[in-house]
Order: structure tokens, then C-alpha cells, then sequence
């Protein structure tokens, strides 16, 4: 399957018309998706109740982006079970 996604690239400022709101560009960008990682989308799309599946990725860019910088910064993301037990939680091998 094939999604495309619609997202911001540049803004522009609408000129000599101040009661039109400012422009933003888009670029388009298209994923060619195997099933499995189709339904996967999906699952997401639904339990996030996003509107869209470019919702889904521009949510999913800003965590990953967020997680690598903290993993960067040497923070260590740590998991607790249901028992209360806490273990570290290894998101990059």
C-alpha cells in the first residue's frame, strides 16, 4: 500500500492581504508499505484516534526525534511491570 503524506516544509508569509493567515508549504512524501506494517499504521491511527495517517507520522517523528535526544544526552528511559520491577528500557542497540 501507498500513503502519501502532505508536510510542513517552509512558511511563507501571505503579503498585501492582512486578513489572509500565513501560508505554509508542504512537500509531499510517499511510503510504500507492506501489509503487516500497514495494519501497524493503522493500530495506531485508531488507538490514537488520530485524523489521519500523517497524524500518525508527524506524532511518531516527534517522539522518535525527542527520544534520541535524550538518549543522546545519555538519559536512560527505564520500564516498570506490573509487579513494580524497573528495568532499563533499550530503544537503540
Amino acid at each position: 500500500m501507498t500513503i502519501d503524506i502532505m508536510a510542513p516544509a517552509a512558511r511563507t508569509e501571505a503579503v498585501d492581504q492582512p486578513e489572509t493567515r500565513a501560508k505554509v508549504a508542504k512537500n509531499r512524501v510517499q511510503f510504500d508499505l507492506p501489509p503487516r506494517s500497514m495494519e501497524r499504521l493503522n493500530a495506531l491511527k485508531v488507538k490514537t484516534e488520530a485524523s489521519s495517517y500523517a497524524e500518525v507520522v508527524k506524532n511518531a517523528l516527534r517522539l522518535y526525534e525527542a527520544l534520541i535526544e535524550e538518549t543522546e544526552s545519555g538519559k536512560q528511559f527505564l520500564v516498570r511491570d506490573e509487579n513494580g520491577t524497573v528495568s532499563p528500557y533499550r530503544l537503540f542497540l
